[in-house]
């Protein structure tokens, strides 16, 4: 390694910490919107098959904004990208609060969708992370960022529980008000990201975006990062709602949101150094599996044993799936193609999880909570599907 790399390399593990940080604070905003986002909806929509629409909007906003977002830090930078998503959260969540205390569906909308366009910013943060890192750091930077959802998990969640009734009798503008100073405090943090913008890699437009994005190198890991992200919101979205359809409370939903969102991030410790050893494919292709068991899970019982084991496995198969594809992902283009390759992979991420956190809503109300569980084996075979063509290429190539 030359000197070159080893002082970047430096540089890059204190931006996957900080980055870390941010991504808890994130993520702990995060969580207490999946687990509030369904009720609230329930109690201000007219019809109940648009309960999981705040959800929804939330990934619009992300898909909606995050390719431009991209090209904005490509312009200025990291940093004051991120910064500035961070502060349209915290906007979100003072428009939740008031939106809750109006009962007004069409305000909390846009809340969530404010709410989405923080999401943009904060995917890519694992991005970020390896921007600098050397190839043999790389798994691992993105797997440092990713850690920072173990404290979202334990936090998120807790959160939920100590502020719902803050504001009693208006339940959840407690939490939305939390929600808001994590955005805050993420923005000041955020200033502490150190990644130059480099004039060159600026002006440097690199291939065009439909030859890097037909590399079946390229297609393959977008692929895993889309149908692993889609697969766990379409699950995770009607779980909250589907148990309190069959006589759970809020906390017991609340627990399993947690155990859920510790597994799709502790994983991280080590994914990363699975990467390394085994190679993307392998590790995403044991994502999918997880994931069918997930849904097998789900369609053998309604017990709360049921729907914890299955959001566990749903959160393993996701940290493998989405882990292992953006590791991939990062092979497939130059330093000069980062912003517009990372910016297409991550709008088609998001367009399939508005489909699929969407589509869940109106599954579980239409044909029920096995329905949901149905859906993730079509999608899991496509994943499957791809890895296994993608490994005939590249043993043809090499023969």
């Amino acid at each position: 390694m030359s000197a070159v790399e080893v002082f970047n390399d430096v540089k890059a593990r204190r931006n996957a910490v900080i980055l870390a940080i941010a991504q808890a604070l994130f993520g702990a905003a995060a969580t207490a919107h999946v687990v509030t986002a369904g009720l609230i909806g329930s109690a201000l929509a007219s019809d109940p098959s648009w309960a999981t629409l705040p959800m929804s909007m939330m990934i619009i906003g992300t898909a909606l904004t995050t390719f431009p977002i991209s090209l904005l830090m490509k312009r200025i930078g990291r940093r004051p990208g991120f910064v500035l998503c961070a502060l349209a959260g915290a906007v979100g969540g003072l428009i939740g609060v008031f939106a809750i205390f109006q009962r007004n569906f069409g305000l909390f909308l846009l809340a969530t969708f404010l709410l989405g366009v923080y999401q943009a910013s904060s995917s890519y943060y694992r991005f970020a992370a390896a921007d600098l890192a050397s190839p043999g750091f790389r798994p691992k930077a993105i797997s440092w960022v990713m850690t920072g959802g173990i404290v979202a998990a334990l936090f998120g969640t807790l959160m939920v529980m100590a502020t719902v009734d803050l504001f009693a009798p208006v339940i959840f503008a407690g939490t939305w008000a939390a929600m808001t100073v994590l955005a805050l405090v993420a923005s000041v943090i955020l200033l502490a990201v150190d990644i130059p913008l480099s004039p060159r890699t600026a002006a440097d437009p690199g291939r065009p975006l439909v030859e890097i994005a037909t590399q079946p190198r390229y297609i393959v890991a977008a692929a895993s990062a889309m149908l692993s992200y889609g697969i766990m919101m379409l699950v995770m979205t009607a779980t909250p709602v589907a148990m309190i359809g069959h006589g759970f409370g809020v906390r017991d939903s609340s627990w399993v949101i947690q155990w859920h969102a510790l597994a799709m991030f502790v994983p991280s410790f080590f994914t990363g150094s699975l990467i390394a050893r085994y190679g993307a494919e392998r590790v995403a292709g044991a994502g999918m599996v997880l994931l069918t068991g997930a849904a097998v899970s789900g369609l053998i019982g309604i017990h709360f044993t049921n729907f914890a084991v299955g959001l566990v496995l749903l959160g393993l198969g996701w940290n493998f799936g989405f882990i292992g594809g953006t590791s991939l992902l990062t092979t497939a283009y130059a330093d000069s193609e980062r912003n517009k390759a990372q910016g297409l992979n991550d709008f088609l991420v998001f367009g399939t999880t508005a489909l699929t956190s969407l589509g869940a809503g109106k599954l579980l109300a239409l044909f029920g909570w096995n329905a949901v569980n149905y859906a993730v084996f079509p999608m899991v075979a496509v994943a499957l599907a791809m890895i296994v063509w993608l490994f005939g290429r590249q043993r043809r190539s090499l023969a």
